[in-house]
């Protein structure tokens, strides 16, 4: 069992090799971020309102912050933190819904992701090493097939849980009850701009924010014999819920709190404080209570950021 953090669902014998292996056109995959995409590049111009954009704006910040921060990965995948089963059920949805793919999908790309990445060599496509437009079509559209993968075996817990089956066999088919209430409510405007426009615009940042974060940025660690390194995308702290703050991730993979420095904005990290603060989440895992690990090496402090970034990380609390 590979036991590096953050990666020990996979299971990886001598054979095992992240660098060989053929990227394939994946057709589920890319019929559905091609049509979210285009329906919003064609339509949304049409059907633009103000009630559309706020709609736009706040299922946004509501499913990539709850859900794809803080259920997908803080909880589900690196399980920083306890929390009862029904918070955990509903983050979890709401990451879902940000149209990426299904529980069980995010944790399998992740940790393949994670533990390719913390090998001495990977394939190109873990690393996001392509040029802008061809690593889009890389990881919007293809799918890498390894010539000798790891095995990946979910826990128990989670490999039997019947919610996350149905989510895993329908995540598509989420965005359905809302699109049908939104265009009730709103019409087409809301239609577009609540599912088409959201779904292709997260998942594109999402690929864009790992795109940059793995290829240049401010970096306060390395993470010694890894093959690729994290870097902070500052611009993105914001928007992206804290998960830009990549280079701590690599270095601290379990830590609940991403934005480590002052003025390093992280809003997963404040919404979770706040589950905190109400009792509804516990053992979360901090900086100071992890393990030292002896590949990891300082490089140099980053910055303070912006004032109100600062602001927001005294706020919280370390």
């Amino acid at each position: 069992m590979d036991l590096v953090p953050g990666s020990e669902r996979i299971v990886a014998d001598a054979f095992a090799d992240p660098v060989r292996g053929t990227i394939r056109w994946a057709p589920g995959k890319s019929l559905w971020i091609g049509a979210m995409t285009a329906a919003a590049l064609m339509l949304g111009p049409v059907y633009v309102s103000w009630g559309a954009l706020a709609l736009f704006l706040a299922t946004s910040a509501v499913t990539l912050c709850a859900g794809h921060s803080v259920g997908m990965h803080r909880r589900l995948i690196h399980n920083s933190f306890a929390c009862p089963l029904w918070l955990e059920y509903a983050c979890v949805y709401l990451g879902v819904l940000v149209g990426m793919a299904g529980p069980i999908g995010m944790i399998r790309i992740h940790d393949m992701r994670d533990w390719a990445q913390r090998q001495p060599a990977c394939h190109p496509y873990f690393g996001h090493r392509a040029s802008l437009w061809r690593d889009g079509w890389h990881q919007l559209h293809c799918t890498l097939h390894l010539a000798a993968p790891p095995a990946f075996r979910l826990e128990p817990r989670l490999a039997r849980d019947r919610v996350y089956a149905v989510l895993e066999r329908t995540w598509m088919a989420q965005q359905l009850p809302w699109a049908l209430l939104f265009f009730a409510v709103g019409g087409a405007p809301w239609l577009v701009w609540g599912i088409c426009a959201r779904v292709a615009v997260c998942v594109t940042g999402h690929w864009l924010v790992g795109h940059f974060a793995h290829r240049e940025g401010g970096q306060s660690w390395i993470v010694e014999g890894a093959s690729v390194q994290g870097f902070d995308v500052r611009i993105a702290g914001l928007i992206s819920m804290g998960e830009s703050w990549h280079n701590n991730h690599h270095a601290f993979p379990r830590s609940a709190r991403l934005g480590l420095e002052p003025g390093q904005v992280d809003l997963g990290w404040l919404l979770l404080r706040l589950f905190q603060r109400l009792g509804l989440a516990w053992d979360v895992v901090l900086l100071e209570q992890l393990p030292r690990r002896p590949a990891l090496r300082r490089v140099r402090k980053t910055g303070a950021g912006c004032p109100v970034a600062a602001l927001l990380f005294a706020w919280s609390g370390r």
